[in-house]
């Protein structure tokens, strides 16, 4: 080999900054691991987006609240009796 491609030794000082570099790097990779392995953290930030969508779709719906609620508690109601009457 000629000396053109030898590469000179990192100091101590360069040593112990990459040393740094990658704890730090390494530390952002595990709190990474943790959070995607944290099923009810997800879960639970999925729940509160889709709380966010849902009213969002309610204010800006074109139909009535209270239309809807009317809606819902028929449905409901028609489920109870259905069900009655196969008891």
């Amino acid at each position: 080999m000629s000396e053109a491609t030898k590469q000179p030794k990192p100091t101590i000082a360069e040593l112990r900054a990459d040393i740094k570099q990658t704890r730090a790097e390494l530390g952002e990779t595990v709190q990474a691991l943790a959070a995607k392995a944290d099923v009810k953290a997800r879960a639970k930030d999925q729940v509160e987006i889709a709380k966010v969508r849902a009213r969002e779709a309610v204010a800006t719906s074109p139909v009535p609240l209270p239309l809807v609620l009317a809606g819902v508690a028929a449905v409901i109601g028609i489920i109870l009796v259905v069900r009655g009457r196969k008891r």
